[in-house]
Formats: C-alpha cells, sequence, structure tokens
C-alpha cells in the first residue's frame, strides 16, 4: 500500500474518530422534560416559509391558523410568529443549514410549522430538515395516512435523528473510494419505538410493524429490531411484526393485506422513503402533512419538496397546500386544541375544490378561501 493510501486512511480514521465523538455527545444531552402544552399559558407558532412554493402554501396555511385561533391570539394565549431567512439563498451564502441568528429566532418558539426547503445536489450544505431535526432533537417523524374508503388507516413513526441521515453529510473520500456512515443508538431507538407503542396503546391499535434490512444491516438494524421487540414486552396486547423494507414497499400495494397495517416503526432512511409511497396511495405527497416531535420542540411540515420545477414554469400559485394544512391540524392536536383540529379536519373533508399543479384545478389561495369559509 503506498504512501498516499496510507494518508488517505488515516484522516478517514480521523474524521470517523471525530464523528463517534460527535455521537457520544450527542447521546449525553437526548434526555429532556417533556412540554405540557395543556398547562402552557402561552404557546409561540413560528411560521417558516421554506423555498420554492414554500411561501405559497405555508401562506395559506398561516392564514386557516389565524383563522381557527383568532381568539386566542387577541387574549395573547397563541402567538404567531413570523421567522426569516431560511432560504436557500441565505444559507448558502452562511454556509450553514441553519443559519445562527435564524436558529435563535427558532428556538423562541414552540412549535413551527415550516414551508418545504431546498437542499443543493452535492457539495457539502446539509439539508435544513436533517439540521432542524438534529438542532431541536426532533426523534419522531409522525406520518398518517388514512383512505377510509380503502380501509387504510396507517401512522408511521419514523425515527428522525439517527440512522443515515445524522451522519450523511459527514463521509469520507479515499482515492477510488467513498464511504458513508449509518448510526443506531440503544436509547434514540428505544424512544421512538416507545412514541410508537404509546400511540398504538391510547389509541385503540393492536398491531405494530417494526420495517427494517436487518437481514443486511446486521448492527444497525438489528439493534433497531431487537429493542423495539424489548419495548414491544411492555405493551401486553399489542401485536409485533418484523418486515424488511423491500417487501413491505410491496405489502402497501397488496390487498387485502395492506389493510392490516396500523402502527408502522422504521428507522431514519427507510421511513422517509416508504411514507412517500404511502402518501402517493392517499392521493400524492401534497395530501400527506408531517409531524417531528421532540420532548420540548415540534416542528410540522408537508412532506414533499419546494417543487423549483413549478416555480420554473410560473404555476407556484397552483401548488397543493393540503399537506401543510394537514400538518397544521397535526400542529393544533399537539399542543391540545384539539376541537380547532377536528374543525379543520371536518373542513378538509367537505372541501371540494380541487388543486391540481397542472393548473386545471383551483390555485392554493382559492382552497384555502373554501376551507375557510366550512370553518
Amino acid at each position: 500500500m503506498n504512501t498516499a493510501m496510507n494518508t488517505a486512511m488515516n484522516d478517514a480514521a480521523e474524521a470517523f474518530r471525530k464523528l463517534l465523538e460527535a455521537q457520544f455527545l450527542r447521546l449525553e444531552h437526548m434526555n429532556t422534560e417533556r412540554t405540557d402544552f395543556s398547562r402552557k399559558e402561552t404557546v409561540t407558532i413560528g411560521i417558516i416559509d421554506g423555498d420554492g412554493i414554500g411561501p405559497i402554501i405555508t401562506a395559506q396555511a398561516s392564514r386557516v391558523l389565524e383563522k381557527l385561533l383568532a381568539d386566542e391570539i387577541a387574549a395573547g394565549s397563541i402567538v404567531i410568529k413570523q421567522i426569516y431567512g431560511l432560504t436557500i439563498e441565505n444559507r448558502m451564502a452562511c454556509g450553514q443549514p441553519i443559519p445562527a441568528d435564524v436558529l435563535a429566532q427558532i428556538k423562541t418558539c414552540d412549535v413551527l410549522l415550516k414551508g418545504p426547503t431546498t437542499t443543493p445536489h452535492g457539495g457539502t450544505l446539509e439539508s435544513a430538515n436533517v439540521a432542524m431535526r438534529r438542532e431541536l432533537d426532533l426523534y419522531a417523524n409522525c406520518r398518517p395516512v388514512c383512505i377510509p374508503e380503502k380501509n387504510i388507516d396507517w401512522m408511521f413513526f419514523r425515527e428522525n435523528t439517527e440512522g443515515e441521515y445524522v451522519l450523511g453529510s459527514h463521509g469520507v473520500e479515499l482515492p477510488g473510494m467513498a464511504v458513508d456512515f449509518k448510526v443506531t443508538t440503544d436509547l434514540g431507538t428505544r424512544r421512538i419505538a416507545r412514541a410508537a407503542f404509546d400511540y398504538a396503546k391510547n389509541n385503540g391499535k393492536t398491531h405494530v410493524a417494526v420495517v427494517t434490512k436487518a437481514n443486511i444491516m446486521k448492527k444497525t438494524d438489528g439493534k433497531f429490531t431487537a429493542i423495539a421487540h424489548e419495548v414491544a414486552a411492555e405493551y401486553p396486547g399489542i401485536t409485533v411484526d418484523d418486515y424488511y423494507i423491500d417487501i413491505m414497499t410491496a405489502n402497501l400495494l397488496k390487498e387485502p393485506l395492506r389493510e392490516q397495517f396500523q402502527v408502522i416503526l422504521l428507522p431514519n432512511l427507510y421511513g422517509d422513503i416508504i411514507t412517500d409511497e404511502a402518501a402517493q396511495i392517499q392521493g400524492g405527497v401534497g395530501t400527506a402533512g408531517s409531524a417531528n416531535i421532540g420532548d420540548q420542540y415540534a416542528m410540522f411540515e408537508a412532506i414533499h419538496g419546494s417543487a423549483p420545477r413549478m416555480i420554473q414554469r410560473g404555476m407556484g400559485d397552483y401548488a397543493n397546500p393540503e399537506s401543510i394544512i394537514k400538518a397544521s391540524a397535526m400542529l393544533l392536536r399537539h399542543i391540545c386544541r384539539v376541537n380547532a383540529a377536528e374543525r379543520l379536519e371536518k373542513a378538509m373533508e367537505a372541501c371540494a375544490v380541487t388543486v391540481t399543479s397542472d393548473g386545471a384545478g383551483a390555485t392554493a389561495e382559492q382552497y384555502a378561501d373554501a376551507l375557510m369559509a366550512l370553518l
């Protein structure tokens, strides 16, 4: 082995050592006290526009929230705060996934409603979402998919701060080779598993599917599966089955088998992929909301991206706001405004206005107008 290769390997080993140190440090800061929104006198909701179609759809969701919470906003028990600067232009200029001044503003809020943000292909700028989940320790990504006419009622619990994503921007390149990393911790897995089983217990669900690739990723996914079963033992009456991610993607399309699934627990990458598939079954990624929940903070967003092609075609006004408005309903439930959430969900079910990205349907604003008329 030549000198250059030895040097590259030593550099890679040193980079990996630093990554491991950072992960042990992350573990030390995982335990925090959970916010009780039923007792909180003032709740601050931060609104982040994002990139591309983000400002268009987020504006409509913000209008809906302001209407639903008008009395509390007037009384001061709800504060809606606009946060600026989480744009691709500002992030690129600062060289930070979340500029420090923006992060400081974010941390003054209790919950966030966030539009989609753009992540550049290649380069070293980390995803704003990945950085947000890490900085706020938003470990549980919760994505519901419900299609009553097809007997589908799924809730996905995706681990949100580990797996490939936490280290995906910190891999190493050697001559003729590139290596990325994946991490699974006991505490990180245990808390997402407990969140999934708590949800099942509290919502009358009797089945949890644990989805991994433990036959190949034996250390990381093997640990995830083992700990999920340890947690499951604390919840009598809830059955657990293991599935590999490849067959699970097929099972979600298989009738009537898919009707048996209720709560689905997955590591980070698999959860990202399969929830997009599930949303497509529901009617498209524009129809699904997403919650990113930690013990102190929570962020709610659409599951789709910033759709730069729609902006380039001049069709941004026709972006579907349903996904982020559904995320708004999840936000309302999280802060214990259940009545407002139910009003919104019923209005969305009753709303006959259709938004299509080709411009044949209503605009995002027209959809919100029709929805607000039903509230």
